[in-house]
């Protein structure tokens, strides 16, 4: 541990409001929604208090909040907001636009699932539904990792080969507002590794003056841009890996884009994300001190997707079980994790079996019973099995 870390419990949300006021960004723009206010009101709180210099600014929606964020942003500046659910939802057509400008914002978003029926509590539906919007993607399980992911998000979203926005993934009333014990830098720590911004253009600058949000179309080069934003997002894959190397190296939690367990020895998988995988490692230590050699892969990046290192690592497995707090409604095909690990796995000539879970839809709980009946269903597929359903809902009420 930094010898000037200092230990604290805190809810989610605040873990990463204090984030947040170590980074002390220009500008914060944000309008509060469940389970996502907290975060919002803790750190206005500091505004007003000077415990951070950022100009806070009081929206009238999630639209505007993104639009005012976008254009702070495209001015050279810091700029955050964070949101939940249908706030995440109003900001949809700006999500496109904070990316397609190359900005490196950094939004946190409290996983919570979309309306209708109404529902407050967690699934994934929110920031799944976002996946393709050019956003990277950094799952925590827990408030420690959540206020982690924010401080190394600067790093990540601002590195030359990368310049696009990340969301800060972690789930609804589940990690936001429990109390969890975490370690937190000192202040000149955090902002020494997060260091200044030093864009290449800013709106501002009279000097080199730049359009912004041009139009683009008729013979332009819309589809060169697009390209060039796919590059930034392949970049990241190894921008995420070297920033969470460093993170590791001065504060002793070393991040990639997984975590595993297991995984050594391990001829079964489950692949997890966020607060989910807490439930399911205690199956899996169960089962491994028994002797089966099952393992966990905890997916922390699903933005951009690791699927060659996801491939390397599960080639050669008997049975892969992928656990989605979402779904895609496509037909009963899985959830968004299920369809891209297979597709990721699909080219390996020792592919493992592959089943899906969707669980937890609604804030619905993931117990351990549930954990043992779904790792029980993966271990007794049989080598020649023709699995004849891959998908299974988890919990469901009969």
């Amino acid at each position: 541990m930094n010898s000037l870390t200092k230990t604290a419990a805190l809810v989610g949300t605040d873990a990463v409001a204090e984030a947040m006021r170590q980074i002390n960004p220009d500008v914060v723009a944000a309008y509060p929604i469940t389970p996502q206010t907290a975060i919002v009101e803790t750190f206005s709180q500091m505004v007003a208090d000077g415990l951070v210099k950022t100009h806070m600014i009081a929206v009238e929606s999630e639209h505007s909040a993104m639009s005012a964020t976008i254009g702070a942003a495209s001015c050279g500046i810091r700029a955050m907001t964070c949101t939940s659910s249908q706030g995440l939802a109003l900001m949809w057509e700006l999500l496109y636009i904070a990316s397609g400008l190359r900005l490196p914002i950094v939004m946190p978003n409290v996983n919570r699932s979309l309306s209708a029926p109404i529902n407050i509590h967690c699934d994934h539906g929110d920031s799944m539904g976002a996946r393709d919007s050019g956003w990277i993607q950094l799952f925590s399980e827990n408030a420690q990792e959540a206020y982690d992911n924010t401080i190394q998000a600067i790093r990540i979203a601002e590195h030359p080969d990368v310049q696009l926005p990340v969301m800060v993934l972690m789930d609804g009333f589940i990690i936001s507002h429990s109390i969890d014990r975490l370690d937190i830098q000192d202040d000149a720590s955090v902002q020494n590794f997060i260091g200044t911004r030093n864009p290449t253009y800013s709106l501002l600058d009279a000097q080199s003056p730049v359009s912004v949000g041009t139009f683009d179309s008729l013979y332009g080069y819309f589809f060169e841009f697009k390209r060039q934003q796919e590059e930034g997002m392949s970049n990241a894959l190894k921008v995420i890996q070297e920033v969470g190397k460093e993170f590791g190296s001065l504060f002793g939690r070393p991040y990639g884009l997984f975590e595993t367990v297991g995984m050594e020895d391990a001829e079964y998988a489950v692949v997890a994300t966020s607060s989910a995988a807490g439930t399911i490692r205690t199956e899996v230590e169960r089962l491994r001190s028994k002797g089966i050699p099952i393992g966990m892969v905890k997916l922390r990046s699903f933005r951009p997707f690791p699927a060659v290192q996801l491939a390397k690592l599960l080639s050669g497995l008997k049975a892969v079980a992928v656990f989605d707090r979402s779904n895609t409604f496509a037909g009963n095909i899985g959830g968004p994790i299920f369809i891209e690990l297979r597709s990721s796995l699909y080219e390996l000539e020792k592919r493992p079996r592959i089943i899906n879970y969707v669980f937890g839809l609604g804030g619905r709980d993931l117990s351990v019973e549930l954990v043992k009946k779904a790792v029980s269903r993966l271990i007794d597929i049989k080598p020649n099995e023709i699995i004849q359903q891959n998908v299974y809902y988890l919990g469901l009420r009969e």
